[in-house]
């Protein structure tokens, strides 16, 4: 069958299929980002409107809304709330329904699997960060865990003694020297100026956006991103039901928390000095 406008229909079916796939995977790739790209240019038409909380007098005051690092609190909040009602009527009782229906030995499976599928964007921000051991700790895993772990299904890299770790593009600009920026909640949770722009960088990092797809390679991208997200998701049921039912403010409180936890990640990176070549190929 030929068709179409503009020479297309010169073009064979299979060809046409193929062409079809790959704007499939350039549509994923614009949605991915597309979450990002709406929480700034949000920020960016609002910022100098009321969506930006007035820098305080009062000299205690003041000293705590630097330490929160979040002039854009009203629009962030806005958005907090935005995500937990959606959090509330959908992801969470999708996610409380995987736990449900999946048994814990093959969540753990598919957790293993999202963790070695992202190995190749830790590898990356490893080499960028200055970090050759650390590099090559990914790229070990990334080669075990593909062959030896059945596509990532069984952390054998682990048992072989080598954990995963934490990178990111944001992590990488952070030991840099590149600040965070103001602290920004996003559709796709806490971030920063900063974190924001790497998340966009790691989605250019991750080879799986540039592999050449079928039909059923664009669904298996789609299936594999979205049971990330619900399987992130059902790891902090507990926690996250915890935090809302028992901290005064939900919100300053993931904030503190986030920004801890991405300080602390920087740090051990920064501090991570081992031998580019481990012991025992010595």
């Amino acid at each position: 069958m030929i068709s179409g406008r503009n020479g297309s229909w010169l073009r064979p079916r299979a060809q046409d299929q193929h062409d079809q796939a790959r704007e499939g995977s350039s549509v994923h790739r614009r949605f991915r980002l597309g979450t990002l790209c709406l929480g700034l240019v949000l920020l960016g038409a609002t910022g100098c409107s009321s969506m930006k909380a007035p820098v305080p007098t009062d000299p205690d005051a003041l000293a705590e809304y630097k330490a929160a690092n979040d002039p854009y609190e009203p629009l962030n909040r806005k958005m907090f709330n935005m995500t937990m009602k959606f959090d509330k009527w959908a992801l969470r009782p999708v996610a409380k329904a995987y736990v449900w229906a999946v048994p814990r030995p093959v969540r753990n499976s598919l957790g293993n699997m999202i963790t070695t599928m992202n190995e190749p964007s830790v590898f990356f921000n490893d080499v960028g960060a200055g970090k050759p051991r650390r590099a090559g700790d990914s790229f070990v895993r990334w080669c075990i865990n593909m062959t030896a772990g059945v596509g990532g299904l069984i952390d054998v890299a682990k048992m072989a003694g080598f954990p995963h770790h934490d990178n990111d593009a944001g992590l990488t600009m952070a030991n840099w020297g590149i600040s965070s920026g103001p602290y920004l909640f996003l559709p796709m949770g806490p971030s920063s100026f900063r974190d924001g722009i790497g998340y966009g960088i790691d989605q250019g990092l991750s080879p799986w956006d540039y592999v050449p797809r079928g039909y059923g390679l664009v669904s298996f991208n789609w299936a594999y991103n979205m049971m990330g997200v619900v399987h992130g998701r059902s790891e902090h049921l507990e926690d996250l039901d915890a935090l809302q039912r028992d901290a005064l403010d939900p919100y300053a409180t993931i904030r503190s928390a986030y920004q801890q936890q991405r300080k602390a990640q920087a740090e051990a990176i920064r501090n991570d000095r081992r031998a580019t070549v481990p012991d025992w190929y010595q």
